[in-house]
């Protein structure tokens, strides 16, 4: 886990595309923002959705690079010098390579999926590597219908069992992840008091305490 004087390292990867990963990059960078942190998106998807949500941002935090996977390292180095604390590296999906780059540099790894067969059933090429790599995973459901709670328990089930473990805090089919994404916002900056920032929230402040428990 990270020292004192090292940033914190989330990567966010997936297998299947539409999982969420950039959503979840850019809400999860700027609450580290908002705590006060320096923070930074490294985009290394080809499709640069990440950055395209920095460039309609503007100048707020986090700041947000592209690097492909064979310069992540030098990136998060050049991060460090930087003074930021606070790293997300976006992954794109179909590859393996970028995803074991980001696993391997990574302090925890969030594997983002939507509680449907065939997104699941992307989820074992991601338990083999982070199996492999050692890294502290977990899944986070994600755009769960709502009441749809036969589905998301059904889907924990199947991560399980396939050896992953599962972050408690879900996060739901909400209409403000996506208006604010166009808008090169978060949720809980177009909705402060809506649910899809309290699930931020939520999952930034069980984040921090997985983050405590590893470094003791």
């Amino acid at each position: 886990m990270p020292k004192t004087d090292q940033p914190t390292i989330i990567a966010i990867v997936s297998q299947k595309g539409g999982s969420g990963k950039t959503t979840l990059a850019v809400n999860l960078a700027t609450r580290a923002a908002q705590a006060s942190q320096e923070s930074c998106v490294i985009d290394t998807d080809p499709q640069a959705t990440a950055a395209a949500w920095g460039d309609w941002r503007g100048d707020f935090l986090p700041v947000v690079v592209t690097a492909p996977p064979a310069r992540l390292t030098r990136t998060i180095e050049s991060a460090k010098k930087n003074g930021v604390e606070f790293i997300v590296i976006d992954t794109p999906p179909h590859a393996d390579a970028a995803a074991r780059e980001a696993i391997k540099a990574a302090d925890i790894v969030l594997i983002p999926t939507k509680p449907r067969a065939f997104d699941l059933a992307a989820l074992e090429p991601i338990a083999d590597l982070v199996s492999f790599a050692k890294t502290p995973a977990f899944v986070v459901l994600n755009a769960v219908p709502t009441g749809a709670t036969v589905l998301a328990n059904e889907a924990r089930k199947t991560a399980e069992g396939m050896g992953l473990s599962i972050c408690p805090v879900e996060l739901g089919d909400r209409a403000a992840f996506h208006r604010s994404s166009a808008k090169g916002e978060t949720a809980a900056e177009i909705d402060p008091s809506g649910k899809a920032a309290q699930e931020v929230d939520a999952l930034w402040k069980w984040l921090n305490k997985v983050l405590k428990k590893a470094q003791k």
